[in-house]
């Protein structure tokens, strides 16, 4: 199972039957509420890294510099890290 390596207790998901039959009606909980705040952060990510938005100036050259932006806007936005300098 592809989630087996990241030890994941909970999935939210909609209201497919599917779900609870691939992973387990105790894994599964339906549900937007859950579902609109994993968005938000999706949204706010994007919105505070520019580069993951489409038809932007801001770009990256090089993948190595792409992933060090998209890194450290995680950092500083999800896990709230302050940037060192």
């Amino acid at each position: 199972m592809l989630l087996k390596p990241f030890n994941i207790s909970k999935v939210y998901v909609d209201g497919n039957y599917v779900y609870e039959k691939i992973l387990g009606a105790d894994k599964v909980k339906v549900g937007k509420w859950n579902t609109q705040k994993i968005e938000r952060k999706h949204l706010s990510l994007r919105i505070w890294v520019k580069r993951l938005a489409r038809r932007t100036v801001c770009f990256s050259k090089s993948l190595q510099m792409h992933k060090t932006v998209v890194g450290l806007g995680i950092n500083v936005e999800i896990f709230k890290r302050p940037l060192t300098t």
